[in-house]
C-alpha cells in the first residue's frame, strides 16, 4: 500500500521529507539537538511510512529460507536479523528487515517496496503452509535508540539491534503510545547516524545492479554457507574471486561547502578536477552534530583508498568501508 502522512506530522515543528520519506517528520526544527538526543538514547523517530509485512504458520522460517539471503530456518524468536531477496544474476531487489516472534515472522521493507515483496512472496508459497499479509494498514515501524528506557510493551513485535530498537506498534495508536516517548527525532537525525554507521539503504545505496558485496551487505545480510536461493551462484563467485565492480565508501565533506552533493552527484578524482571522468556517485549525504557534513558513496573498486575526491564540486576525504 501507499504510504500515508502521519499524524506525527502534526506536532509541533514538524517539517515533512521530501520523496519517498515525505509521509514523515524530516526534523522538528531543531536538527542537531534532535541528533544529539538520539545519540545519548533519547527521543524516537517515526518511522511510520515503512511498509510492514507479516508472515505466518508452520513453514514459515524453512520456506523464507529457501527465498533469502539469510539463514533463518532454525531463527531463535526475538532474534533481529537482516536479508535480502536478489535477482536471478544477484543484484538486490528488496532489502528485509526481521525478527520472529515464535508464530510469526515480522518484516518491515523501504516504502513503496511492500506492494512488489508480497507480490512475489505469493507467487512463491506453493504447498508451504504460509500467509503472507501486508500489515502496513494497521502496524506502524518506530525506532527507539541505543540506550533508551522507554517501554516496549505496546509494540506487537521489537527487533533489539546494536543501535536501537525498532518497534511493531498498532498504527491506530501510533500518537498515543508515542507520546509517552519523549521528544521526538526527526529521519534526518536518524539518516544522520545511519551514514555513521555506514549502513545501507535500499535506494539509497543502491541501483539496478548493485550486488551485496559492493555494500557490506555480506556482513550482516547474507549467509555464505546457506543452501541454494535465488542469485546465490552471483554471490558464492564474486566472493570466492574478491573483486566486486564497486564499493561503498564513507566521505568526509568539505565544511566550507554551504550546499550537500544530493543523491546521484557524480564522484571524481579530485586530481582530475571538475571534468575528470566519474568513479562513482553520492548516495546519501547529511549534516552530522560532530562530524559535519558527511555522506556514502559508490565508487569503482579500484579508485584508490589514498585518493581525495570530488562529490559533485564538493572536496571529500575517504574512509573505506568496504575493502578494495
Amino acid at each position: 500500500m501507499t504510504a500515508t502522512a502521519s499524524p506525527l506530522l502534526s506536532l509541533r515543528g514538524a517539517v515533512a521529507g521530501d520523496g519517498i520519506d515525505a509521509p514523515v517528520a524530516a526534523h522538528y526544527g531543531e536538527l542537531f539537538r534532535e541528533q544529539r538526543e538520539l545519540a545519548a538514547g533519547r527521543g524516537f523517530v517515526d518511522l511510520s511510512h515503512r511498509g510492514v509485512v507479516t508472515v505466518s504458520g508452520p513453514d514459515r522460517l524453512s520456506w523464507l529460507h529457501l527465498l533469502l539471503t539469510q539463514h533463518v530456518s532454525e531463527l531463535p524468536p526475538q532474534q533481529a536479523t537482516e536479508a535480502l531477496i536478489l535477482s536471478p544474476h544477484g543484484h538486490i531487489e528488496h532489502a528485509l528487515y526481521l525478527v520472529d516472534d515464535g508464530a510469526t515472522t515480522w518484516i518491515h521493507v523501504e516504502p513503496g517496496t511492500t506492494g512488489e515483496l508480497v507480490a512475489y512472496l505469493e507467487k512463491m508459497k506453493f504447498f508451504n503452509q504460509v500467509e503472507v499479509t501486508d500489515a502496513t494498514a494497521d502496524y506502524a515501524v518506530v525506532h527507539l535508540p541505543a540506550g533508551s528506557t522507554v517501554s516496549a510493551e505496546a509494540a506487537a513485535a521489537v527487533r533489539e539491534l546494536p543501535y536501537g530498537r525498532d518497534l511493531f506498534l498498532p498504527r491506530a495508536e501510533l500518537g498515543a503510545v508515542t507520546a509517552g516517548y519523549g521528544a521526538p527525532a526527526g529521519l534526518w537525525a536518524y539518516e544522520a547516524l545511519r551514514i555513521e554507521g555506514h549502513r545501507p539503504r535500499l535506494g539509497f545505496e543502491t541501483d539496478h545492479r548493485t550486488i551485496p558485496h559492493e555494500l557490506g551487505w555480506l556482513e550482516t545480510a547474507v549467509h555464505l554457507q546457506k543452501g541454494c536461493y535465488r542469485g546465490q551462484e552471483t554471490v558464492a563467485r564474486v566472493n570466492n574471486l574478491g573483486r566486486p565492480p564497486r564499493r561503498l565508501v564513507f566521505l568526509h565533506l568539505d565544511g566550507s561547502m554551504e550546499v550537500l552533493p544530493p543523491h546521484g552527484a557524480e564522484v571524481r578524482i579530485a586530481g582530475d578536477g571538475p571534468d575528470g571522468r566519474p568513479v562513482g556517485f553520492v548516495t546519501s549525504s547529511v549534516r552530522h552534530h560532530e562530524l559535519g557534513p558527511i555522506a556514502l558513496a559508490l565508487v569503482k573498486r579500484n579508485t584508490s583508498t589514498e585518493a581525495a575526491l570530488l562529490a559533485g564540486t564538493v572536496p571529500a576525504t575517504q574512509e573505506v568501508v568496504v575493502p578494495q
